[in-house]
């Protein structure tokens, strides 16, 4: 039986040595290579892999299938984040950008993420053009190609897009004001392909988990709280970290961390952003942000007078935007943020170089400019949880949500109801709680939002209560 390779909200991803296969990646290579000589008569790719698991043998592999096809290809030679390539992408402005990366994903994914000449995701209806090259099977000789002939014959081209990365960051952030705050800052990489980037910057900065291990502990690298519990500890137990930042996988999302050690989640940290740039920067121009996220954003674009437009979950979503139209921000609750000045793309340690130098320019605590944001929209806290249920489940309480069979969860009733992306129902007190189903992963996830923690998880309890029917 063929394995139908799909594309979801970001990329294919699949379990190594299930279906994410050699066999597998050169199929969808295939049909990467038809696509990018079908754009041009000197077609070209830029490709990476991230820290996972065999990503070396994967990465050759669509490099034998392109050079194959007679494109010219320019590989970086060890991991490398996601934004490394989508970056590298445009500057060599290659037809397409190919991350072998499951992002935030657990260890046992593998993944295939595409990017545009532009620097950032490759769009709906291009990704959706691949898909549909992508043939059943492939022919095995294409894999006995010389890959040191190749780079002989200039046809295979070695890049530093890390190089590059760290260049560009030391070319747009004030890297002495930040050191010379006074500030103590902590980096979490989560043993993702970010990790190198932060040491040769700050050298004196406490590191955690900045080594290559594919197995990343056995832990999903997605940035959030539950995942993050040896940095929350690392930060109580020293008492004097002003701020941390963590990122996922490939680099492409944020999580942060304050002096507490309390979570900040993504809402809070757009939010921040569009304080930063609007008051202290004199920025202006349009927030796109994903179905997913916060009503406060709307709030403080209204504050300022900016647009705001909600899009369908994925960030290719937002991106489509950001290179038509003059945008200030795009965001998604997930923690994968893009802001003008840079490529239209997700990028953690870039906004956490953007927080840090708030930090540093304005002399204020992460609290403190938390306080001003709450000035504007109130304050509120938010936290999503991931039900791993299977899949009739998961279909009916889809449907019923279809058909409107849930107008309360426990004591809360619903006020209203949005559909762009999942269902957000709207609950009193400013409160709302989401369901929708993971692009990526067999799991339906449930957010809330509401005045404090304790009334959010007493709304995630029981809106589990009713999906669940316990």
């Amino acid at each position: 039986m063929i394995d139908k390779i799909k594309f979801g909200t970001d990329g294919w991803r699949a379990v190594i040595g299930d279906t994410y296969t050699v066999r597998n990646v050169a199929r969808v290579a295939e049909g990467t290579a038809k696509w990018v000589k079908s754009q041009s008569d000197e077609p070209s790719i830029v490709i990476g892999h991230d820290c996972r698991f065999n990503g070396k043998l994967f990465m050759e592999t669509a490099i034998k299938v392109y050079l194959h096809h007679g494109i010219k290809v320019y590989f970086a030679d060890g991991f490398v984040s996601t934004p490394m390539v989508s970056m590298g992408t445009k500057q060599y402005n290659a037809n397409i950008g190919v991350v072998l990366t499951a992002s935030h994903n657990p260890p046992s994914y593998g993944g295939y993420k595409l990017k545009s000449n532009f620097g950032g995701p490759l769009l709906p209806d291009k990704i959706q053009e691949v898909e549909d090259l992508i043939p059943d099977t492939t022919d095995d000789k294409i894999l006995s190609i010389d890959l040191d002939k190749a780079i002989a014959d200039k046809r295979l081209i070695q890049v530093d897009l890390e190089k590059t990365y760290i260049d560009a960051v030391k070319a747009n952030f004030d890297i002495e004001a930040i050191k010379k705050s006074g500030l103590r800052l902590a980096f979490d990489a989560m043993y993702g392909s970010g990790q190198n980037v932060l040491k040769p910057l700050f050298p004196d900065m406490a590191m955690l988990h900045c080594e290559n291990n594919p197995g990343f502990m056995g832990q999903a690298p997605e940035p959030i709280a539950k995942n993050l519990k040896e940095l929350e500890a690392f930060i109580k137990a020293d008492g004097n970290i002003d701020a941390a930042l963590a990122t996922d996988g490939d680099a492409d999302r944020i999580g942060l961390y304050g002096k507490d050690g309390e979570f900040i989640d993504s809402h809070h940290i757009i939010l921040l952003l569009i304080h930063y740039m609007v008051k202290y920067k004199g920025m202006t121009g349009k927030v796109v942000t994903a179905f997913s996220c916060s009503p406060k954003i709307a709030k403080m674009c209204e504050h300022y007078g900016l647009d705001h437009q909600t899009v369908k979950i994925g960030f290719k979503h937002i991106a489509g935007i950001m290179i038509e139209e003059d945008v200030l921000l795009g965001g998604e609750e997930s923690g994968g943020i893009a802001t003008k000045g840079h490529i239209p793309e997700r990028d953690g340690i870039w906004m956490g170089m953007i927080i840090w130098e708030f930090m540093a320019k304005s002399g204020k605590s992460l609290e403190s400019l938390i306080d001003e944001v709450y000035e504007i929209v109130g304050a509120f806290k938010f936290e999503r949880s991931d039900l791993h249920i299977n899949e009739e489940l998961k279909q009916e309480i889809i449907a019923n949500c279809e058909n409107n069979v849930y107008t309360s969860f426990g004591k809360y009733n619903v006020e209203k109801v949005e559909t762009i992306d999942g269902f957000k129902f709207f609950l009193p007190n400013d409160s709302w709680v989401m369901i929708r189903p993971s692009g990526t992963e067999p799991v339906l996830r449930v957010y809330a939002e509401a005045i404090d923690l304790d009334e959010v998880r007493r709304i995630l309890s029981a809106t589990e209560a009713t999906l669940l029917k316990k």
